[in-house]
């Protein structure tokens, strides 16, 4: 191997591992550091240096780089198996697809050169090309996908088996059409040879704008789901809100009633006192008492949309037969929208009440909500079938999507009667 061959070889390795690690890292989200791209590109060296001296086969070091890059995303940027998969696997096709398609475009050129120093202006020139060709996909691709989002990798799936599939038929492409193309250069290319390299450079073009067409599909796919989340969830907070609506004209109707007749009900009260009936000035005040008592809410948390949806929900809790305990203090300094309150408190009591009605025996629910620091926790207890499975329905999804729009989580419990969903909210 010439000097030239050594440089350039050298040049492409550094360049092809810097991008692998920016592509990477920018896929998933995550800070690259100058660590990353001297770790992986020693690695690579020292790998691709074995390969050469033991005669490694194709497929082995191929498999091998794709390893070392999936171990640097995997362990060196923190990301999951999956997401780690997809970019390496990523990151190395449109690589290889880059470069086969010059590679196709270099086998009917360069023969024609083969011996003359023009050559050497053309190799550099087209490794130029390819690294251009493979920067615009990067960058295209950056624009489709985005694995840092959760709402485009919940369906991973959908996108890894494409993926590898066209990367395997690649690196088909190139190790079986490719690696002879110099030694039989001298001999002129024929015909044939010249249709099968253009038809390959096509068919290369072809698959790398089939990749990108499965991106863009994911992409929507992704989308589509995450739109029907947010509607559900929308969905929910509005019927919601619609019951604090209606539960507040009632109370304004009940509050304006009483103010209207408050006059007369004082004159009843002052003639009685100076009747000398105190008996009956008592039990009349008794009366206004009640009457007032039904015009406010039996929980006063602080937030007037989550007492409306207490004394509603847990009026049905009573009503079956459910002992409940409230315990819970919502400031508005915490910052949290009333939607997603309402989407929390009504799926997490409509489940409850639903788990304990098919309880036999003693029914109890219990609500707490207390701060922890930068975080509020509420908590979420209710008896349960000891024989009911529990499954992750829409309800129990939405509560999910509204703790991870705070920085949060949801976590669920379920011990032998009794079943405890936890959501955990950041409001700092």
């Amino acid at each position: 191997m010439d000097y030239f061959s050594i440089c350039l070889n050298g040049f492409c390795l550094a360049a092809q591992s810097a991008m692998y690690i920016i592509f990477t890292s920018r896929l998933t989200g995550k800070k690259q550091k100058a660590w990353h791209f001297i770790s992986y590109l020693l690695l690579l060296s020292i790998f691709e240096w074995a390969a050469v001296r033991i005669a490694l086969s194709w497929i082995l070091a191929i498999s091998g780089e794709l390893l070392i890059l999936y171990g640097m995303s995997r362990f060196a940027l923190g990301n999951q198996k999956a997401v780690s998969w997809i970019a390496s696997i990523l990151a190395n096709y449109i690589s290889q697809l880059s470069f086969g398609i010059v590679n196709s475009v270099e086998a009917v050129i360069f023969p024609h050169f083969i011996g003359k120093h023009l050559i050497y202006v053309l190799v550099i020139l087209a490794t130029a090309v390819a690294f251009g060709i493979c920067v615009c996909c990067y960058v295209t691709v950056l624009k489709f996908v985005s694995l840092k989002e959760k709402g485009q990798t919940s369906e991973i799936g959908l996108l890894l088996f494409p993926v590898l599939f066209f990367y395997i038929a690649e690196l088909y492409i190139m190790q079986t059409s490719y690696t002879q193309v110099f030694i039989d250069a001298s001999l002129g290319l024929s015909l044939e040879e010249f249709s099968k390299h253009t038809g390959l450079m096509f068919l290369q073009a072809l698959g790398l704008l089939a990749l990108l067409c499965i991106l863009y599909a994911y992409r929507r796919i992704c989308l589509e789901f995450q739109t029907q989340a947010e509607l559900r969830s929308l969905t929910q907070a509005a019927g919601a809100q619609k019951v604090y609506i209606d539960e507040a004209k009632m109370r304004y109707e009940q509050t304006r009633a009483f103010r209207h007749d408050i006059k007369n009900h004082l004159s009843v009260l002052n003639g009685l006192l100076n009747s000398g009936k105190l008996d009956k000035a008592i039990a009349y005040l008794q009366k206004l008492d009640m009457a007032s008592a039904a015009m406010s809410f039996p929980y006063h948390t602080g937030n007037p949309v989550v007492d409306i949806l207490l004394s509603e929900k847990l009026g049905l809790a009573k009503a079956s037969g459910i002992a409940t305990e409230v315990s819970l203090i919502l400031s508005n300094s915490y910052g949290i929208d009333d939607f997603d309150l309402c989407v929390i408190f009504a799926n997490a009591l409509d489940n409850a009440i639903h788990a304990c009605q098919s309880v036999r025996g003693t029914k109890s629910m219990r609500i707490l909500g207390e701060r922890q620091g930068d975080f509020y926790m509420l908590s979420f207890e209710n008896t349960c079938d000891h024989e009911t499975s529990f499954q992750i329905g829409t309800g129990l999804s939405n509560i999910k999507s509204v703790a991870e729009k705070y920085h949060g989580a949801m976590l669920t419990e379920k011990k032998g009667q009794r079943f405890s969903l936890n959501v955990l909210l950041n409001i700092s």
